[in-house]
């Protein structure tokens, strides 16, 4: 694309690209305008998702493991089932972006996603469980929507720190959800309900009220695309190329496009802040056809932040099922019960609050300097020293026979926090990769919830030595991530 002059519009609270309408700031702290209105609605559903998606993994190593009479082997089966409807679910999630906007499909997810929610408690057997957590799973494909979402609002300079806080912040929901589900089993137990009921109360009242609510409040106050209308897209983008190429280096002007956000007399200066170089600048999200889905599959460039996620993300996954039954068991005692070691997994997902926001500000701060290059670079680090720090915490495990709490601890620290960052470089990563169309984001969700399911059933079936499971999944990630180097990436 040849090179075009990039103005911006200075608002009280946000700075546009009228070429494309969208924001090249992050204006975190008002919801006086709809890039931040929508973008908190972005984070906030896919934060209650995980209320239902994740509620049964501080839960499972005990209370339900009892009730219901589960082998430790039904156990690690509920965890892989819970994460194969959402790997299909996220791969075509992708698709109904495109078409219907991710506005509605958000919307949507979380309200299919209640169902199921709802009926929990009717499980009374393993079949029953895997049932309910295979349909729960739909609740993960709305990080596909999130993550389309907030790049369809944020220009390329920002896009990778809003993607990374968006889908931080919705993470941290995973940790959340371990203490919110303990916290209010416990009550439910002093309030004098028995072990049978008190489980199957904690979903009725939790997750399905903050779900179905959710869901409301993004239908009511959010947009679907920064010119209104999903359909709208396309005209929005004519219209700022038209503007863009008559537009002087700097004047007093009024965008109509942006009044609606403010008052009808709001003055805005439009400076020539940069040259548009990025196939991104102008990208719209174009319905999937076969035609370009297999184009889309067909470049290699697809699968680079595909097979990362699948190393980084999905062992985040993993880890979060089933480190509370790792932990318990290591340190099962009458001082060291469910409770405990559910407040301590919940450690792992608490951090996508810090870490992987991080990850994203330094992929946008790479690629000032380095392009896109920066951003894979930086990426495939972080995936590799991920790798390195789960051989090392899988090996501490199998060669003492009491591993210290306090070093297992700090090894998942390290690990959550290159790991986490590497979810947020990737999504900074991914609008470079085929900015189009979601197909790509779904394809990359979809390979991290593959990921999770790969070393959900490492766990599964290396019980013990428990540090197996770690320093195998370690070689994987140091092993496709030294792989995915190879892979070609554009300038900007």
């Amino acid at each position: 694309m040849a090179s075009l002059i990039s103005p911006r519009i200075n608002l009280k609270d946000v700075v546009v690209n009228p070429a494309n309408l969208k924001c090249s700031s992050l204006p975190l702290f008002s919801l006086r305008n709809q890039y931040s209105v929508n973008f908190h609605l972005s984070w906030l559903g896919f934060f209650v998702a995980f209320l239902s998606w994740f509620a049964f993994a501080p839960l499972v190593p005990d209370v339900i493991k009892q009730d219901l009479q589960l082998t430790s082997a039904q156990v690690g089966n509920s965890n892989v089932v819970s994460l194969c409807a959402t790997l299909l679910v996220r791969v075509i999630a992708g698709p109904l972006v495109d078409r219907f906007g991710p506005r509605k499909v958000m919307a949507g997810l979380l309200i299919c996603g209640a169902i199921p929610s709802g009926l929990a408690g009717t499980a009374h057997t393993a079949s029953g469980l895997y049932i309910v957590r295979f349909f729960i799973g739909i609740l993960g494909g709305t990080f596909v929507a999130c993550q389309a979402w907030t790049t369809a609002f944020f220009d390329k300079n920002v896009v990778g720190t809003a993607n990374a806080l968006a889908g931080g912040w919705g993470n941290a929901g995973g940790g959340f959800t371990f203490i919110v589900m303990i916290a209010l089993y416990n009550s439910l137990i002093s309030d004098g309900l028995t072990p049978h009921v008190a489980w199957r109360a904690a979903f009725a009242i939790v997750p399905v009220p903050f779900l179905l609510t959710v869901a409301a409040a993004t239908l009511v106050f959010g947009t679907d695309h920064p010119a209104g209308r999903w359909s709208d897209r396309h005209k929005a983008i004519a219209h700022g190329i038209k503007d863009a190429d008559a537009l002087p280096a700097s004047h007093e002007h009024k965008d109509d496009a942006i009044k609606k956000e403010g008052s009808s007399d709001i003055q805005v200066t439009v400076s020539a802040v940069q040259a548009l170089e990025s196939e991104l600048d102008f990208a719209v999200n174009e319905p999937v056809t076969w035609a370009l889905a297999v184009k889309v599959i067909a470049r290699p460039l697809t699968w680079l932040p595909a097979l990362a996620y699948l190393t980084t993300f999905g062992y985040e996954l993993a880890i979060d099922a089933n480190l509370a039954n790792v932990l318990f068991t290591l340190y099962k005692s009458p001082t060291f019960g469910q409770t405990k070691a559910g407040y301590i997994a919940s450690i792992f997902g608490f951090l996508n609050v810090l870490t992987r926001p991080l990850g994203g500000y330094f992929g946008d701060l790479i690629y000032e300097r380095f392009g896109v290059p920066g951003k894979k670079y930086l990426l495939i680090i972080l995936g590799v020293t991920q790798g390195l720090l789960s051989i090392g915490l899988g090996l501490y495990i199998d060669n003492n026979q009491h591993p210290s709490l306090t070093i297992l601890i700090v090894f998942l620290i390290l690990a959550a926090f290159v790991c986490e960052a590497a979810n947020g470089v990737n999504f900074s990563l991914v609008p470079h990769c085929n900015p189009s169309n979601s197909l790509q984001s779904g394809i990359v969700g979809g390979m991290g919830n593959f990921g999770g399911i790969v070393f959900a059933m490492i766990f599964r079936f290396q019980p013990a030595p428990l540090g197996k499971a770690f320093w195998i999944s370690g070689i994987i990630a140091v092993v496709i991530n030294l792989f995915i180097t190879v892979i070609r990436v554009p300038r900007v």
